[in-house]
């Protein structure tokens, strides 16, 4: 079997122990006495889309929440009594209880399910990439996208961009090197590969051109190919 190819879902055993939290549609484990998962997320966000792809691809049961936070609406005291940070996107838990930051939500969600290993070594390093977008990619590469596609900034943030761009390559570059070897970034298809899909297939709306990066190019087609994909919602 492919890496990544198989299907994608909770481990039984962990399963039994939390209950509906982190478990497939398909198990028949969904409790009936607490209302679903709430996903407050902006459409076309790679931070958002990040959670709501591994909800999907996990089978877990979750309302979305539209919100456009160019109209300030996340920092409402009505927002921000769920996240003080007035950002998206943010989870609501079963029970009520939320979580920001999308790449600590998708570590939430992935416990316990082939999207996270469970040996200790690669789960550091589905850490260590996550980290690397959150520091080395996403500034550059989403930031310049947010300006160019949802600000109309690209004039008036030309010198900016121009420096993300070269930073932006830089992280790209460190990607294409580790995928000439590998097919995934850890193994088999995991939330690494999630946190850093989100922005890279969206990158040449920031005006990056991927044409560059065969392997990563490849792995983007291979990601598209992982059992319950979805797109970017517009």
């Amino acid at each position: 079997m492919v890496p990544g190819r198989g299907k994608i879902g909770a481990r039984p055993a962990y399963c039994k122990r939390i209950g509906v939290m982190l478990c497939s549609r398909h198990l028949g484990l969904v409790r009936e006495d607490r209302r679903a998962m709430r996903l407050h997320q902006m459409p076309g966000s790679g931070n958002c889309y990040k959670v709501d792809l591994a909800l999907t691809q996990l089978a877990i049961p979750c309302e979305r929440v539209d919100l456009d936070i160019r109209t300030g609406v996340t920092r409402s005291p009505a927002f921000l009594s769920l996240n003080p940070a007035g950002r998206v996107p943010l989870l609501e838990l079963d029970d009520g209880t939320t979580l920001a930051e999308s790449n600590a939500i998708l570590f939430y969600l992935a416990t316990g399910t082939s999207l996270l290993p469970e040996d200790r070594l690669q789960r550091a390093r589905v850490l260590q990439w996550m980290f690397f977008e959150q520091y080395s990619h996403e500034p550059y590469i989403a930031t310049t996208r947010y300006w160019i596609k949802f600000l109309g900034e690209a004039e008036a943030r030309r010198a900016r961009i121009e420096e993300n761009r070269e930073r932006g390559h830089a992280a790209l570059a460190v990607m294409e090197r580790h995928l000439a070897q590998h097919p995934f970034f850890v193994g088999a298809y995991s939330i690494a590969d999630i946190a850093l899909f989100a922005y890279t297939h969206v990158a040449h709306e920031g005006g990056f051109d991927l044409s560059p990066y065969p392997k990563l190019l490849a792995w983007l087609d291979r990601v598209r190919e992982t059992p319950g994909f979805v797109p970017m919602a517009a």
